[in-house]
């Protein structure tokens, strides 16, 4: 049953931030990203820390969770750094499909630090599941695909994907039975000097003041459902589930952004585009099969 709710925490995680490219289209393109994000770790940190000031247990925890914490949010600052600055060189869609080789490379590394085997099958699933992932950004087009090229603001999100791996392996690795809203808040509190530490090297200017009454409640959606949220959510099934049934979620995004974007805009998906879907959902369902009867198995 433990193992069932973690799957249902990160499947909506999932949803969550799939919510997160209807909002981010919301805001304008006069503030910098950075320090769009650096203000999502603001607004995310000053809601939870009250609540965790507020507890004498959780306190009690801060001095010794928080060194853990900043190596986490390091690889989670990371991740967004790395994006921002692939983009002044690179396209959406470069890194969209870098982005599909995140599950294969955690299981690369979490074979290396956890001693999780891959094995043939798990390779067909990550290949079916980087297939379908792929056929929905380029909308089933094998020759925009074959068009792809390689720049050096890909070999800059190639880093960005390294550091997804680190935050979700880092999150099994250092996680010592603590408060997972104490982890959270600590882990936002790193987040946010790491991102002001972004912004002061990059001397990039705040410019919050740009952002209109529709863009604010964008970026509080943000920082409360894909920053804060979010940030509970994995850290709370990462204390059950690896990092390899962590990152497999990754293959239903496009599904959720097409669901999503139907719902709200009401805008239809082709059914070209629903076989790279079906194909993705299938490939998480085969990984998170073979996980639960390996776990099952073991379990004996």
């Amino acid at each position: 049953m433990q193992i069932l709710k973690a799957h249902g925490l990160v499947l909506l995680a999932t949803l969550l931030i799939a919510g997160s490219f209807l909002a981010s289209a919301n805001v304008t393109g006069q503030v910098h990203p950075v320090s769009l994000n650096l203000l999502r770790f603001v607004i995310a940190t000053s809601c939870v820390l009250p609540v965790v000031l507020m507890n004498k247990n959780y306190r009690k925890q801060i001095p010794l969770v928080f060194p853990r914490s900043f190596v986490i949010s390091f690889f989670y600052c990371g991740y967004f750094v790395c994006l921002f600055a692939a983009l002044l060189t690179t396209t959406v869609l470069n890194t969209g499909t870098l982005y599909t080789l995140t599950p294969f490379v955690t299981a690369v590394f979490s074979f290396v630090l956890l001693k999780q085997p891959i094995g043939l099958s798990r390779i067909f699933a990550y290949t079916l599941g980087a297939a379908g992932t792929l056929w929905v950004i380029f909308e089933g087009n094998i020759e925009a695909f074959q068009r792809l090229t390689l720049n050096a603001g890909d070999l800059i999100f190639m880093l960005g994907v390294l550091s997804m791996c680190g935050y979700t392996i880092s999150m099994k690795l250092l996680y010592k039975q603590d408060s997972v809203a104490v982890l959270t808040c600590c882990t936002l509190i790193g987040g946010t000097l790491w991102m002001a530490l972004a912004v002061l090297m990059l001397g990039i200017p705040l410019q919050w003041n740009l952002l209109t009454t529709g863009e604010y409640a964008s970026m509080i959606y943000l920082a409360i459902g894909t920053t804060l949220v979010t940030s509970y959510l994995y850290q709370k099934a990462a204390t059950v589930l690896s990092p390899n049934n962590l990152t497999a979620y990754i293959y239903l995004s496009p599904a959720f952004v097409a669901l999503l974007n139907w719902g709200v805009n009401g805008k239809t998906v082709s059914n070209t585009v629903m076989l790279g879907v079906a194909l993705s959902v299938i490939a998480t369902l085969f990984l998170q099969v073979m996980s639960f009867a390996k776990n099952k198995t073991v379990g004996r």
